[in-house]
């Protein structure tokens, strides 16, 4: 048995929506998944896909994006990305109910590896727009926008607690925490995701939402005040999975 994690497999079998455009290494990604994940993940292991799996905007035109993962080998567990128009948080049970046995939507809820509690939420960071100096250093930033973001944080660590405590009460003590956006943006060094991982003692943070050579930085990776974090977006690895836990 293992753990692994992937983010951002961007499907749309159905909206024909194509990620070409965004670079070579999304050329034919969706057989990339396939090729990795068989390669990589077995019968008995587990997968946790960190968001953004399909461009549908209904449940109903997300189907045959959510039939390829399940057609995936072991079990699957999903979080909500910024993308995932499909899911509205309150329909987390229902989506558990009719897909029971096939897909875990994380969410509210925690799941279980070993003797880890597995929770998450989509999270988020603020993310601009920063205004740069000649020598692209950042003078400022939008203000109206950042305190928006605050509240979206704050929303967001409020539902991710909830799961924390949901599992104590069940009994884990031993954590991996999962988000969709990144743990902290470009300017920040803490944020309050990662002072909920130190308080609960996670042993990893894993994220990805990051896209692009010029944005797999924007976040911390490594092992951080004991914490490891990390970023597991499609095209930063290859559409490899990796490996969290053996």
């Amino acid at each position: 048995m293992a753990l692994y994690a992937l983010g951002d497999l961007h499907l749309g079998f159905q909206r024909g929506r194509s990620m070409d455009a965004f670079g070579k290494v999304w050329k034919n990604h969706e057989k990339k998944i396939e090729k990795y994940v068989n390669r990589t993940v077995g019968p008995d292991d587990t997968l946790v896909l960190t968001g953004d799996h399909s461009w549908g905007r209904k449940l109903d035109e997300s189907r045959e994006d959510l039939a390829f993962i399940e057609s995936l080998p072991g079990r699957k567990i999903l979080l909500r990305g910024n993308h995932d128009m499909f899911w509205d948080v309150s329909k987390t049970e229902r989506l558990n109910q009719e897909f029971a046995g096939r897909l875990f939507f994380l969410q509210n809820n925690f799941a279980v590896y070993e003797d880890y509690a597995l929770v998450g939420t989509k999270g988020y960071t603020f993310e601009g727009p920063f205004y740069l100096d000649l020598q692209g250093n950042v003078i400022g930033w939008d203000a109206e926008r950042e305190q928006h973001a605050e509240k979206l944080v704050a929303r967001e660590t409020e539902r991710l607690r909830t799961s924390f405590e949901m599992a104590r009460q069940a009994g884990y003590r031993k954590f991996v925490m999962f988000l969709h956006y990144p743990p902290t943006n470009i300017l920040e060094e803490t944020s309050p995701f990662t002072e909920m991982a130190r308080e609960y003692g996670v042993s990893a943070v894993i994220y990805s939402h990051c896209h692009g050579e010029s944005r797999f930085g924007d976040s911390i990776r490594g092992v951080c005040d004991g914490i490891r974090y990390m970023l597991v977006s499609g095209d930063y690895l290859g559409f490899r999975p990796e490996l969290v836990i053996e």
